[in-house]
């Protein structure tokens, strides 16, 4: 049903319109998703997972990209995610980059932006965090929160403005993620290399660790795809000499040709599972790693985990599967 209903009415209405709609069923409909789950329609997860010192409701969770200034944080964990990663925010509220900024890539079930991360900014979700997490469902949900530059800042400045935002959403986070490889602000990905990377990791940590003193706030870097392998292996040995609590690979790719911006979906797939298992190798088996990255299947889901995974996330998958999708695929990943 919701296939037909994608190809001949969805798939007609403007990508970041339909987006945007999209956010606000999620946010106003939950009660739909959990009625689904009281009656049995909706599968429980399989298994819980146990990372970064807290337990999983199961395997798959949203990517970054969504819900980007946590509006229906609620209403998705009631679809079925184990957990819900909100951003990217930046310190700064931000309009992205000019309209038109997102392209569905139908034939290849993928998903092409350069929106610019779009944000109301640091202060404004983390009010709309403190909301959340003072009700009874908003404490349940397992909330990761990712960061990124403000498009304002320069590169100089990237340190502190990361921190910024780790101090002001941290105490409401179950995890941070510092985003460092979206295409779509210039020179961000430069802040990939290790000599970049370093102190904004760094800030990033001690802002977290001061703004929460009772608990360690898990910390992770996400990567793009792009990277070539010599600097994928960089990356996992920063990791371990900061103590980083994980990875999560990949962002969009920009090896395509198919236009600006990044594109995700299973374009990305198989680079996705070679950066995870090269991951894996270089970091040992302990060191968490959240794989994403082309997963539009049940067997995509567990190619991932095979390579080396820890947890998965979906976004793209999620817009051409439908909203019962999630479930289905945490209910199945035994």
């Amino acid at each position: 049903m919701y296939t037909a209903f994608y190809n001949h009415v969805l798939s007609h209405v403007d990508a970041e319109r339909a987006h945007r709609l999209g956010v606000l069923g999620f946010r106003y409909g939950g009660w739909a998703f959990r009625a689904a789950r009281a009656t049995g329609l909706r599968p429980a997860p399989a298994r819980t997972v146990t990372a970064l010192g807290i337990e999983f409701p199961g395997v798959v969770g949203l990517a970054a990209g969504m819900d980007k200034n946590a509006e229906a944080v609620v209403g998705l964990a009631d679809a079925g995610f184990a957990f819900v990663e909100i951003g990217t925010v930046t310190a700064q509220g931000q309009p992205g980059n000019d309209k038109p900024r997102s392209w569905r890539e139908r034939d290849v079930r993928g998903i092409r932006n350069r929106m610019g991360f779009n944000n109301e900014g640091a202060d404004a979700v983390a009010r709309r965090l403190h909301t959340l997490r003072n009700s009874a469902r908003g404490q349940r949900v397992v909330l990761g929160v990712n960061i990124g530059k403000t498009k304002a800042t320069p590169a100089d400045r990237a340190a502190a403005d990361y921190a910024y935002s780790a101090t002001v959403l941290a105490p409401y986070a179950d995890y941070l993620v510092v985003n460092v490889s979206s295409p779509n602000t210039p020179g961000l990905r430069d802040l990939q290399s290790s000599e970049s990377l370093r102190p904004i990791l760094s800030a990033v940590r001690a802002a977290a660790d001061t703004a929460v003193p009772d608990r360690r706030v898990p910390l992770l870097v996400k990567i793009a795809p792009d990277l070539a392998d010599e600097d994928v292996d960089a990356v996992a040995d920063l990791a371990i000499e900061l103590g980083l609590d994980g990875i999560t690979a990949t962002n969009t790719t920009i090896a395509h040709d198919r236009g600006e911006g990044g594109l995700s979906g299973p374009p990305v797939r198989e680079r996705a599972r070679e950066v995870v298992a090269r991951l894996r190798a270089r970091l040992g088996p302990e060191m968490v790693i959240v794989g994403v990255g082309g997963i539009d299947s049940l067997e995509d889901a567990r190619a991932l985990l095979d390579a080396g995974a820890t947890l998965l996330q979906t976004y793209t998958g999620f817009v051409y599967n439908g909203p019962g999708w999630v479930a289905r695929l945490n209910a199945q990943l035994t």
